[in-house]
């Protein structure tokens, strides 16, 4: 069977690709290896990944997606040659159309840089489309009604706030705080609080197991390994989910106050909209545990997790696919 439709949510953390009738094909880092000697590509995707932290200095990986925009179009282009040809197979020998996701803040530059690229790296037609909207329709929102729907999409680089109404974006905010600054944050307050150093994978791992929006009393407890600063030796040391929250608080505070700013700039009767309906979170970022009572209790709206949250806006591109025609003429022309 041939491929003519890729779906590509393109975030600074992970790399999904949807194809319609076979659903999610590919889920891997968005990051590439690269020798720099002679400046050709070693690995992408998982494979890179595992090299972090573990390489020789002629060997670079690169995360060539920053806060959701294109950091270096000619590693953008090779990871998306990668995930295109993975699509569709050895065979295919028709160029495929791609829908790829795109922050809301984008500039028609950066617009024209993922085009530019996916077009170079195998696509016949390229499309972009804001993630808040992609978020939005693979939440199951029906974006098209006249009453508004909040959506808080947090992915690795950047979390955006929107409020979605009659098939476009009423208002919104983007913060660069997400999942990277969010592994960060763990690093540097292990680094401060037991002077122990651990890296990238680490920070992530303690994320994803025990991060927490919230202390709590029943607190969850993970196992780490890292470097002691003071006697430069390896040290095991237990963290729990309060601390991981402590570290984690100005970060989410920050967030709570761009949601703040998209109510400041709605219409009051949109407001009213989601004060009945509620808040949807969605991305890899959103979750962390309790999250939807922290921005509960930051603003007094009710918040929900989407189901399979990190998906969501894969599953968008997914819905636009199989309907492309229409979108054609209403959502992918809005700039």
């Amino acid at each position: 069977m041939f491929t003519s439709k890729i779906g590509i949510d393109l975030g600074t953390a992970n790399t999904i690709v949807f194809l319609p009738g076979k659903g999610f094909i590919i889920n891997e880092p968005t990051i590439v290896a690269l020798s720099v000697p002679d400046n050709t590509v070693l690995a992408v995707g998982r494979e890179a990944k595992d090299m972090i932290g573990r390489t020789p200095a002629d060997i670079v990986a690169y995360k060539p997606v920053k806060d959701g925009v294109i950091a270096d179009y000619y590693i953008t282009k090779a990871l998306l040659r990668y995930f295109i040809s993975r699509a569709v197979g050895t065979f295919n020998i028709i160029k495929p159309e791609v829908v790829i996701s795109v922050p809301a803040g984008i500039t028609q530059t950066e617009r024209r840089a993922v085009i530019n690229a996916a077009r170079e790296a195998g696509a016949r037609e390229a499309f972009v489309v804001k993630e808040p909207i992609l978020a939005a329709l693979g939440a199951g929102i029906p974006i098209n009604a006249h009453s508004g729907n909040m959506i808080i999409n947090m992915g690795g680089g950047t979390s955006e706030v929107a409020i979605v109404s009659l098939g476009g974006i009423v208002s919104w905010a983007s913060v660069r705080i997400a999942g990277n600054k969010f592994d960060q944050a763990i690093m540097d307050f292990i680094k401060k609080k037991h002077s122990i150093a651990i890296g990238e994978q680490t920070a992530e791992a303690i994320k994803i197991e025990i991060g927490s929006a919230l202390p709590i009393k029943a607190k969850m407890e993970f196992q780490i390994r890292g470097r002691d600063l003071v006697s430069g030796l390896p040290k095991d040391l237990i963290i729990n989910s309060s601390e991981v929250a402590e570290a984690l608080n100005p970060h989410l505070v920050d967030i709570a106050r761009a949601v703040q700013s998209v109510f400041n700039s709605t219409p009051p009767e949109l407001v009213a909209d989601v004060m009945e309906k509620g808040i949807l979170l969605s991305g890899g970022a959103s979750q962390l545990h309790f999250l939807g009572e922290f921005f509960e209790r930051m603003l007094g709206v009710p918040t929900y997790s989407a189901e399979d949250p990190l998906f969501c806006v894969a599953k968008g591109t997914g819905l636009i696919l199989n309907h492309i025609d229409i979108y054609k003429r209403t959502l992918l022309n809005k700039r």
